[in-house]
């Protein structure tokens, strides 16, 4: 039976039911995309792996999580109303604010008459007879539609520590991305977090005080920042409802769409003092000023990153009693902002009570889990409870999880074995009638993520409006425009020091097989250069795509 809305030809594809679109993921994209691509009149199905809406926001409930943006750059742009009748309750909004957010905004635009949870998709085929996607979910359902448009989050293929004995361990045992839907008792028991990463700061600072020893075991140190939040208060709260215009206007012209814009000046522009001040100024600000509005050339020139880096140092030791922690806690293979940086709340104090020990397991590697605890190469310890703080096969990894199969039956996985092809970070070409809200080369994963997703989705809405106006079935990227925009993307990273060393922005991941081989993954131009090159190929016709 085909769905309200959908073409007879749909009626003909052997699928349980047939639409225009189907879109892979019910988070911030995938709600939006859906909201946008109803008012074109489209027949749209969501499909989504989790119980309930929320993409990040309803898998992330460990302890701590929240905003490391502010929380009125956050939300959505496109509905007055919706900023006018929402308060955010923190300039830094928690976990559980930022869900029921969402849920609102499911609830308040009928979003989920058209969205199927508990609906994992593991398959999705593209159909050269019919011109159309198969898409195949983990239950054995198939549907069709004629577009397919991925809405996974860059952060959400969880992963493991490839060590042995994970499952042997007869305690409790979380990662985080997947933390239970239910109240997790701390008290007197004796906890391990694995890993130091803006997840592992996070639940590390907030359960310092709740557990009765814990156990950090740190790879790589982290540069952090001090995060600064607090309520908002009535009197800021009708600022920042009087001013959204004016607030989404500076967010559209700053690189990461953050309220913070690079300091014109270069680092040695100014004299030692003047240098020191400002950075004294920065560090004591709320959010991410001290990485986002730093000098200029802060991580473009060796010369000036290590003097920041010497900064942030210097505040580390200050802050942690013991030296020997201190160090430890100091980064030595990457300079400061190389590396997204951890927004923290008292989290180097937390290395000054007397119930929380740092293991540097670069010093001393962890061999095995066992039944009762962890075993390095130097110790055994026992827990009642490990945390796995070991982050994600970022930004492709969701992408690997599916079997996205195209023309000729190739798989993406494969086309982008040696790393990530693209156009304009939204398709890749053999692949027909597919594109990707939040995927590799475009601006979405170097950004105030919610920004960079509503430019996505209202250029994919924008050919979406051209496709039905004009009677097209099926649109695709050239293989020329692809290799030339891929070009870009490794162009634009030339000179710049996060391309020079190992992360998830690189796409380094030790807990994932064949991920050691650096790779360019995000759009380096920032988000204004980014739409402005969205905007030309839309205004010339859509070049660089074949549509018929």
């Amino acid at each position: 039976m085909a769905a309200p809305g959908a073409t007879q030809a749909d009626a003909g594809v052997q699928a349980d039911t047939c639409y225009d679109a189907i879109i892979i993921g019910a988070g911030i994209a995938g709600l939006y995309q859906l909201y946008r691509l109803r008012e074109l009149g489209l027949s749209v199905r969501v499909f989504e792996t989790g119980s309930g809406v929320g993409g990040t926001w309803y898998w992330n409930r460990y302890p701590g999580a929240r905003f490391d943006s502010e929380s009125y750059t956050y939300g959505y742009s496109f509905s007055d109303a919706l900023l006018q009748e929402w308060s955010w309750s923190e300039h830094f909004a928690a976990q559980p604010e930022t869900l029921r957010y969402l849920n609102h905004v499911a609830d308040r635009f009928d979003l989920r008459r058209n969205i199927q949870c508990n609906s994992r998709v593991t398959a999705a085929r593209f159909d050269e007879a019919a011109r159309r996607w198969e898409v195949t979910l983990e239950s054995g359902e198939r549907h069709a539609a004629r577009f397919l448009i991925t809405a996974l989050g860059p952060l959400s293929a969880d992963t493991l520590p490839r060590l042995p004995g994970v499952e042997s361990f007869r305690g409790e045992s979380f990662h985080t991305y997947r933390w239970p839907h239910y109240p997790v008792d701390f008290a007197g028991k004796r906890v391990a977090v694995i890993g130091t990463g803006a997840t592992g700061v996070q639940i590390i600072q907030t359960i310092a005080t709740l557990v009765g020893h814990l156990t950090v075991f740190q790879r790589t140190p982290n540069w952090c920042a001090p995060l600064h939040n607090r309520p908002i208060t009535e009197e800021e709260q009708r600022k920042i409802k009087g001013s959204y215009p004016e607030l989404f206007d500076l967010l559209r012209q700053t690189p990461g769409c953050y309220i913070h814009n690079a300091d014109p000046r270069g680092t040695f522009e100014v004299t030692p003092e003047e240098r020191e001040a400002f950075w004294e100024q920065r560090y004591g600000e709320p959010g991410f000023g001290i990485w986002q509005a730093n000098f200029r050339d802060i991580l473009t020139d060796p010369k000036a990153n290590a003097l920041i880096s010497d900064f942030i140092a210097r505040k580390i030791r200050q802050r942690v009693k013991d030296p020997k922690v201190a160090e430890k806690l100091i980064p030595k293979d990457h300079g400061f902002g190389t590396r997204r940086v951890p927004l923290e709340t008292r989290y180097y104090e937390a290395y000054n009570q007397e119930n929380v020990r740092l293991v540097d397991i670069r010093a001393t590697p962890i061999e095995r889990i066992s039944p009762d605890g962890i075993k390095t190469s130097d110790a055994e310890y026992p827990f009642d409870m490990i945390i796995y703080a070991t982050g994600f096969d970022a930004i492709t990894g969701a992408f690997d999880r599916v079997e996205f199969r195209g023309t000729n039956g190739q798989r993406l996985k494969e086309h982008w074995a040696d790393g990530p092809k693209t156009y304009l970070g939204l398709q890749s070409a053999g692949f027909p009638n597919m594109l990707t809200l939040v995927g590799p080369h475009n601006a979405s994963t170097r950004c105030n993520i919610p920004r960079c997703i509503e430019q996505n989705v209202e250029w994919v809405t924008g050919l979406m409006r051209t496709v039905r106006d004009r009677g097209y079935t099926r649109f695709e990227a050239t293989p020329e425009a692809e290799a030339e925009w891929s070009r870009h993307i490794e162009t634009l990273a030339d000179g710049m020091l996060y391309a020079q060393i190992d992360s998830w922005a690189t796409g380094i991941n030790t807990n994932v097989e064949g991920r050691n081989v650096r790779r360019i993954l995000q759009y380096q131009g920032g988000a204004p250069a980014y739409r402005a090159h969205c905007d030309e190929v839309a205004a010339k016709g859509y070049t660089g795509m074949v549509l018929s």
